[in-house]
């Protein structure tokens, strides 16, 4: 019979148990940047962090997990549920702690029901809502799973969307010249004005995988991180030696985008790699004209490109990426309310914000600067 242990330090168990529950194509879930992450000071209990990972056991085979912690605040996460602990506590009710199925600051889809089939995955979600009792929390919460995850959840677990903007090689383009070809003139137009404007101010790129990134490449990278951050008021969570850790543990899996003006850098975009994805994650530096544009989405786009990855993830929200080529994707979570009378009157709360999504969707898809018939320029 199987058995479910909840692990505060994903250290405790070897990276080849954990790692053979998923296919290895998305970083995120790997044991290396979880466990690097706790390894590395990233998450806090005062920041609202503390890993209570579900695992299930058939004797001492692992056969499935979720990375799971339990949260005494919603900062990290990426699907906002301000108004539901809000609506908590004008009842007297303590919507803190919850349990979050997610990856910590990482707003990607990615797999979170970590097992090997669909029975097995189903198991997992009934020992998770079994368990939670004993943990004294409200709610249970898994943030951006896979669309072949859905099956698993039952009518208990409320659905929520929302829209992100994704890259996707779905014609086939060789280039970014191929690329641009498929967009109407307007948007060519603007898109080679910004990459000129870059290629002006004498600004040029290097590619840096984590397996050839020297000390002072980390050191830089990790400079323009802190500069964001600070910039916007916010504390950093990433750590200088959690950097280090993912350029030795994932190799090419780390992927950095330096831009350097006479001989120094001034500027850069941290990416992670999947099997067929590039995942944008971080950027700073210098706020010169078309910089960002050009560090975050047009050297990935590039990247993929010429590597044949099929997908680039650059971040969460952001309508001005449909302008440069980043459709509007639907991305989900699920959420399991302990309270039955709080899930009667969210469940419709779900349902008008899914249309809400849906017609935001449509309206977006409008949009889209991709117009075949028109002839290049």
């Amino acid at each position: 019979m199987a058995q479910i242990r909840f692990l505060e330090d994903l250290q405790t168990l070897p990276a080849t148990q954990w790692d053979a529950l998923h296919d290895g194509s998305n970083p995120f879930v790997s044991h290396a940047f979880l466990s690097g992450m706790e390894q590395h000071g990233c998450l806090r209990e005062d920041w609202g962090w503390r890993p209570q990972h579900l695992t299930l056991w058939e004797g001492e085979t692992l056969v499935g997990a979720i990375p799971g912690y339990l949260k005494e605040n919603s900062h990290g996460e990426f699907v906002f549920d301000h108004a539901w602990a809000n609506a908590y506590a004008r009842h007297g009710r303590d919507y803190y702690p919850k349990w979050l199925g997610a990856v910590p600051y990482s707003p990607v889809t990615g797999p979170r029901l970590l097992a090997a089939d669909p029975a097995k995955r189903a198991t997992l979600l009934a020992a998770l809502v079994e368990a939670l009792p004993a943990l004294g929390v409200s709610s249970a919460h898994i943030n951006f799973h896979r669309a072949d995850e859905e099956a698993a959840f039952g009518t208990a677990w409320l659905l929520r969307e929302d829209i992100q903007f994704q890259w996707q090689n779905s014609s086939g383009w060789q280039d970014f010249e191929q690329f641009l070809t498929a967009m109407n003139h307007k948007h060519r137009k603007n898109i080679r004005q910004e990459r000129n404007k870059v290629a002006r101010q004498g600004i040029c790129f290097r590619v840096v995988h984590g397996d050839e990134a020297s000390r002072a490449d980390l050191q830089a990278m990790y400079r323009f991180y802190l500069q964001t951050f600070l910039e916007y008021g916010n504390a950093p969570a990433l750590t200088e030696p959690f950097l280090r850790h993912l350029a030795s543990t994932l190799g090419r899996g780390l992927v950095m985008f330096l831009a350097e003006q006479d001989g120094e850098p001034i500027a850069g975009a941290l990416c992670l790699r999947g099997r067929d994805t590039l995942y944008g994650r971080y950027w700073g530096g210098a706020t010169l004209p078309g910089l960002h544009f050009e560090a975050c989405y047009y050297q990935g786009i590039e990247y993929c490109l010429r590597e044949g990855l099929t997908r680039f993830e650059p971040g969460a929200q952001g309508e001005h990426k449909l302008a440069r080529g980043f459709l509007p994707t639907v991305v989900r979570s699920r959420h399991w309310m302990a309270d039955a009378d709080f899930a009667d009157a969210l469940r419709p709360w779900c349902a008008q914000e899914r249309t809400e999504v849906s017609r935001y969707h449509r309206d977006l898809a409008q949009h889209a600067p991709f117009r075949h018939e028109e002839p290049a320029d």
